[in-house]
């Protein structure tokens, strides 16, 4: 984890840490070749163009992989409060199911947002 990541997490409440710190090794491990920075304040993946950004809030984490990966998998994403370009994940409800499905968005945008 780069010192920006890091410095954002260690910002954060902590008992939210160590969730940030469980989406983050599931997105560096769909990711492994991309470069970690912080762009719109958030964490985000890039390669060539932001991949996905992740984000801390009070009762969520936000993922925000775009409309284009929204629109892809907007059928699997009916249970959660969504936007045109971000997903919610409640703390309470983040489990195994949920980081699976922020796997599979985050290789989905390495194949389609990279550049």
């Amino acid at each position: 984890m780069n010192t920006e990541f890091l410095h954002y997490i260690e910002q954060q409440p902590e008992q939210v840490r160590p969730t940030l710190h469980t989406v983050w090794r599931a997105l560096k491990d769909a990711l492994p070749t991309a470069t970690e920075k912080i762009s719109w304040q958030m964490p985000t993946f890039w390669s060539g163009a932001n991949l996905v950004h992740f984000a801390a809030h009070k009762n969520h984490v936000g993922l925000y992989p775009g409309a284009a990966a929204m629109e892809h998998f907007s059928s699997r994403l009916t249970q959660y409060k969504t936007s045109k370009g971000a997903v919610q994940f409640p703390y309470k409800s983040l489990g195994d199911e949920q980081l699976a499905l922020i796997s599979e968005i985050a290789e989905w945008c390495g194949k389609h947002n990279a550049k």
